[in-house]
């Protein structure tokens, strides 16, 4: 099936509705927050005595695709209108279609699999030879995460092709292949393809990888970007590899993503860097930086989790937004737990625009029996110090670790490296295979 314009239609509607910013307390500021932990992992602890129940939670995302028609109009409607749908916390920005949309992040993954399906139905990842790839000029969306290699439907090409062509609508394709060599092993297969309207107003690029060496390093990457005719552009990239730690010599896979996407009517966009790291002992690190605007309005987001794998727990999110006029205001809570042990503190502030601050900060010591020293004050007087009998409840360990990351990554290490002559042995100094860090496109910076 050829490539048709209709990928390059005037999709995306940057009427942005509204930009809300809410900063989202820690849980243990909240009733609600109590009961949100409890659902996820619970330390009940009382005196000596520590009984451990869990209770498995999902916190991916799906995706929603972008549909057409009335019916379609309508499920936009609820998706973007905050009186018909749960509130969501956070900084977020919403506009009538997915440009500028964040799926909600209480989506189950079998939601996500079961729009996979669909986009594979209608769009194809893999296309009969000399035909023309269909259009992918969909940009991506806020707040979905790291993809896992399955939703992207990586297929290589096995021999170099070379090919290209024109639509009856007149707009053009292409489509490439090939292999790089290097030194110590290094391979490198990839397919590039791409297509541009009629009129060269609209365009999208895809590159496809997958890299080794023989040291046992082995990546699979996507990088994806494109522009329309109203002057939005957007870019992509999603990363998974697999090598050997340098200094605990244990096996480490590691996921990233990064996204953005740029109005070109207003002065707005996004940006998110995700990453996650996983080895074979239980170490997990996670993370994610965002940034947004949207005419006089400007927020950024940065959290992170790190779970050593021998039960000790840090976990951190600083939000804050701020406007042309001078007005700001933000969030922020860290937690740090060891067998039931620990504390947590937080700070929600907000500064007008002549400069007055005004801010309320609050702190928790668990110690493990029971009791727990609850603390605060606050720029208007109010102050807090007191201790209570209360259960400690945290996540001690990650709710996807190392068991799922390696469930989720088959494509990944079947990726065959060259095949070593004998005789010849690999150079392992590690990182020197590795490339750079993928960063975005000049004309967005989220800084």
């Amino acid at each position: 099936m050829a490539a048709t314009s209709r990928g390059f239609a005037s999709d995306l509607d940057f009427k942005l509705r509204r930009l809300a910013f809410h900063p989202r307390p820690h849980p243990s500021t909240s009733n609600g927050g109590l009961e949100e932990l409890r659902k996820r992992r619970r330390f009940s602890l009382r005196g000596d005595r520590r009984a451990v129940s869990r209770i498995s939670c999902c916190c991916s995302d799906s995706v929603v695709p972008i549909r057409s028609g009335k019916n379609a109009e309508k499920a936009e409607e609820w998706l973007f209108d905050s009186k018909k749908r749960p509130p969501r916390a956070g900084v977020q920005a919403s506009a009538a279609l997915p440009f500028f949309a964040s799926s909600s992040s209480s989506s189950s993954s079998a939601a996500q699999s079961h729009f996979l399906s669909r986009q594979e139905k209608n769009y194809p990842r893999c296309t009969p030879r000399n035909s023309g790839p269909q259009s992918r000029d969909t940009p991506p969306k806020r707040d979905t995460g790291i993809a896992n290699e399955k939703d992207w439907g990586i297929s290589l090409l096995t021999e170099n092709v070379n090919e290209s062509g024109t639509n009856e609508d007149g707009s053009t394709w292409y489509r490439e292949s090939g292999e790089d060599i290097g030194d110590n092993g290094y391979r490198c297969r990839w397919t590039r393809m791409g297509g541009t309207s009629h009129d060269a107003s609209s365009q999208w690029k895809e590159t496809w990888w997958e890299k080794s060496d023989w040291t046992g390093y082995k990546e699979l990457g996507v990088e994806k970007s494109g522009r329309n005719a109203q002057g939005d552009s957007w870019w992509e990239t999603w990363q998974e590899v697999l090598h050997q730690d340098e200094w605990s010599n244990l096996a480490r896979i590691e996921r990233s993503a990064q996204k953005q996407a740029k109005s070109g009517t207003e002065n707005a966009g996004w940006y998110e860097k995700w990453w996650e790291k996983y080895d074979a002992k239980g170490w997990t690190e996670k993370g994610a930086h965002k940034y947004g605007r949207l005419n006089e309005q400007s927020w950024w987001e940065k959290w992170g989790e790190h779970y050593d794998g021998r039960g000790s727990v840090l976990k951190w999110t600083d939000k804050w937004a701020e406007t042309e006029l001078g007005t700001k205001w933000g969030d922020k809570w860290e937690e740090k737990f060891f067998t039931g042990i620990g504390s947590r503190q937080g700070e929600t502030w907000h500064v007008s625009p002549s400069g007055e601050r005004w801010s309320r900060t609050w702190g928790e010591e668990h110690f493990g029996n029971g009791k727990v020293h609850k603390y605060g004050k606050s720029t208007t007087g109010e102050s807090w110090d007191i201790v209570v009998d209360e259960e400690t409840y945290y996540e001690a360990e990650p709710h996807y670790g190392w068991a799922d990351v390696v469930g989720d990554s088959s494509q990944l290490l079947s990726i065959k490296p060259r095949e070593r002559p004998p005789g010849v042995y690999p150079n392992l100094e590690f990182g020197s295979t590795p490339p750079p860090a993928d960063e975005p496109p000049e004309e967005f910076s989220p800084q």
